[in-house]
C-alpha cells in the first residue's frame, strides 16, 4: 500500500470515530459507512475484509455473540432473569449499592472463568430488571458491570481474547496468568467498587417503601416455563463446559455457542422467529463495520507503523519498555479494538523480549496484556463487552451515550492503569 492509502484510511477512521463520539449519526450507520469507504478507497478489499483472519471481520466473535444471544433469548422467555433479579435484590436487602457490588463481583468472577462478552450477555438482562424493581437508572449499574467484566477478564487466559493471543505467542499457561495477574486484578476489583460507590453516589439511594415491596415478593412466581428453563440451563451448562474444555476439545467458542443455540431451539417449544428477534442485529452489524475499518488500518500499514514506532521508543530498556508498553497499550486499546492491536503487537513484543533476554513470562508480556485489557474501559467502543452492553441498553429503550460511558471509563482506566504501573514496577523491578 502507498502513503495515499494510509492517509486516506486514517482520515476515514478518524472521521468515523468523530461521528460516533458526536452521536449525530447512529454508530451502526457510521461503522457500516466507514467500512464501505475503506473498501471504496482500496484500503482493503473484499477478500481481506471478509476472509482474512488477520485483517477481516472476526467471524468467531460475530457467531459467538449470535449463538449466546439466541440462548439468552430463550432463557429470557422462561422468567429466569426476573427470578434472579428478585433474588439478588432481596439478598442485598434492596440496598442499591449492595446490589451493584454483588452484581459487579459476580460479573468479574464469571468473566475470569468464561469471557467478558458472554458474561455481560447473561448479566445485563437481569440488571435491567433489578433496576426496574429498585426504580433506579440502569446506566450506572450496566457501566459498573461492564468495567468489572473487563477487569475480571484480565485475570485469566480465557477471560479476554487478547490474553489468548498473548498466551499462544509467549507459550504461557492458564496458571501463569493466575500467578502474575490475578493478585492485581483482585485488588483492582476492590478499587473499582470504591470508585463506583463515589461516582454513582447520586443514584444509589435507598427507598424504604420500594424495599418493603420487593422483600414481600416471591421470586419463584416469576418462573413462567419450568420445562424450558431446565432445558435452557442444561444447554447453557454444556456450552460453558465446552468453553472451559477448549484446550482439550479444540472447538472455537463460536462453534460451541452455535451448537448450543441450535440444540436449544431444536429441543424447546420456542418459536424460532421469536428467538431470532431477540438477537442484537445492530450490535453485530456495528462489529462487522468496525472490524473492516480496523482491517483497513492494518492493511495500509498504519497499525504496524505505530507499533514499530513504539518498539523504537522502548529499545532495550526493560523498565522503560514495560512502563511505555503498558501505558501506550491502554491508550491505543481505548481507541482501536484490543484484539487486532494485540495481534499486531505480539510479534513485536516477542522481539523485544528476545532482545532483553527474557522468557515466556517476561514482564513485557504482562505489560501488554494489562494495558490492552484495562484500556478497553476507557471509551464506549474500547472493548467488545462495552459495545454489547450499549446495544442491549438501547434495545431496552435505556440508551447509554458515548460520553456517558466514557466520562466514567476514563476515570476508571486512569486509576487502574496507574495502579498496574505501580504493581509492575514493584513486583518485577523492586521486589524481584
Amino acid at each position: 500500500m502507498n502513503d495515499w492509502h494510509s492517509w486516506a484510511a486514517v482520515a476515514v477512521f478518524v472521521g468515523a470515530y468523530a461521528l460516533i463520539i458526536s452521536e449525530k449519526i447512529h454508530r451502526v450507520a457510521v461503522a457500516l459507512g466507514g467500512a464501505g469507504l475503506m473498501l471504496a478507497i482500496g484500503a482493503t478489499d473484499d477478500v481481506s475484509a471478509f476472509h482474512s483472519e488477520d485483517t477481516g471481520v472476526d467471524w468467531n466473535v460475530i457467531f459467538l455473540l449470535m449463538g449466546m444471544m439466541v440462548i439468552v433469548g430463550v432463557l429470557k422467555k422462561t422468567g429466569m432473569f426476573e427470578y434472579l433479579a428478585i433474588w439478588a435484590v432481596k439478598r442485598a436487602r434492596a440496598q442499591p449499592f449492595r446490589v451493584m457490588a454483588m452484581l459487579m463481583v459476580i460479573t468479574a468472577v464469571t468473566s475470569a472463568l468464561l469471557d467478558n462478552v458472554t458474561t455481560v450477555l447473561l448479566i445485563a438482562p437481569m440488571t435491567l430488571l433489578v433496576c426496574e424493581r429498585l426504580a433506579v437508572p440502569s446506566a450506572p449499574f450496566l457501566i459498573a458491570e461492564v468495567m468489572a467484566s473487563n477487569i475480571g477478564g484480565t485475570a485469566t487466559l480465557v477471560g479476554d481474547p487478547p490474553n489468548i493471543i498473548i498466551a499462544s505467542r509467549a507459550g504461557l499457561t492458564f496458571n501463569d496468568f493466575l500467578v502474575h495477574l490475578a493478585p492485581l486484578i483482585v485488588a483492582l476489583v476492590v478499587v473499582l467498587l470504591g470508585l463506583c460507590r463515589f461516582m454513582f453516589r447520586a443514584v444509589l439511594r435507598f427507598d424504604e417503601d420500594r424495599a418493603a415491596e420487593i422483600m414481600a415478593l416471591e421470586e419463584g412466581e416469576a418462573i413462567r416455563d419450568p420445562r424450558m428453563l431446565a432445558q435452557g440451563l442444561v444447554v447453557l451448562g454444556l456450552v460453558v463446559t465446552g468453553f472451559v474444555l477448549h484446550p482439550v476439545l479444540h472447538y472455537a467458542p463460536s462453534v460451541v455457542a452455535l451448537l448450543g443455540a441450535g440444540l436449544l431451539v431444536a429441543v424447546s417449544a420456542v418459536e424460532t422467529g421469536d428467538v431470532l428477534a431477540e438477537v442484537e442485529w445492530p450490535t453485530l452489524a456495528f462489529f462487522g463495520g468496525l472490524f473492516i475499518m480496523i482491517g483497513g488500518l492494518i492493511e495500509t500499514g498504519v497499525i504496524d507503523r505505530i507499533s514499530q514506532a513504539l518498539a523504537g521508543v522502548i529499545g532495550g530498556n526493560e523498565l522503560g519498555g514495560a512502563m511505555t508498553l503498558l501505558g501506550a497499550s491502554a491508550v491505543l486499546s481505548g481507541v482501536v479494538d484490543n484484539i487486532p492491536y494485540v495481534a499486531t503487537m505480539a510479534p513485536i513484543t516477542a522481539d523485544l523480549v528476545h532482545r532483553t533476554g527474557g522468557g515466556g513470562d517476561h514482564v513485557l508480556w504482562w505489560a501488554l496484556g494489562l494495558g490492552a485489557d484495562l484500556g478497553g474501559n476507557a471509551t464506549a467502543i474500547g472493548a467488545s463487552a462495552n459495545v454489547v452492553v450499549l446495544g442491549i441498553a438501547e434495545r431496552n429503550r435505556q440508551p447509554i451515550s458515548f460520553w456517558q460511558f466514557t466520562r466514567y471509563g476514563l476515570v476508571v482506566t486512569a486509576v487502574t492503569v496507574a495502579l498496574s504501573l505501580l504493581y509492575v514496577w514493584l513486583r518485577y523491578f523492586v521486589l524481584s
